[in-house]
């Protein structure tokens, strides 16, 4: 079968939940299809499913080299990177990623959420406001997501 035939497989299987059928079709992806971006963007899709967190920081660390301009490949390192060491290495990551991307809300909410988990509300509320500016649909996530509990308890601005 094609690669890339193979790599839409993938895709589906995903898609659909099926994990495993998903990991035996892109082990059958070898030799150089299996290093272009689209097979390690799926394989680092898989490990994200299994919570393979070092294996998908080890990817996305490549996919930063080889696609700076993708603001999704700075998020997903940070995301891994968070999980795999700490915090702080994510937000690192995502300081370096906000000056290629200064409009990416997406960005400016994980910082937010960063900096409420380190006890800095005002940060925190500052940057959540500017990811809903920049993409209303982070109103209703800053309503539920965990990592801002310590915002929503504190009293809103003044």
């Amino acid at each position: 079968m094609l690669p890339k035939r193979r790599l839409s497989h993938v895709r589906g299987y995903l898609e659909l939940g099926m994990l495993a059928e998903a990991e035996a079709e892109l082990a059958q992806v070898r030799g150089p299809e299996a290093e272009t971006t689209e097979a390690l963007t799926l394989k680092t899709a898989v490990l994200h499913e299994r919570q393979d967190w070092p294996g998908v920081r080890s990817i996305a660390r490549e996919l930063v080299h080889r696609e700076e301009a993708d603001a999704a490949v700075w998020i997903t390192l940070a995301y891994a990177t968070r999980r795999a060491d700490s915090l702080l290495a994510a937000q690192m990551i995502l300081l370096q990623a906000e000056k290629l991307f200064p409009r990416e809300a997406t960005i400016q909410f994980n910082l937010g959420c960063y900096a409420c988990q380190r006890g800095d509300l005002a940060e925190a509320r500052r940057r959540v406001d500017r990811a809903v500016e920049l993409d209303p649909k982070f109103a209703e996530v800053a309503g539920t997501d965990p990592d801002l509990e310590p915002l929503r308890r504190a009293a809103p601005p003044a």
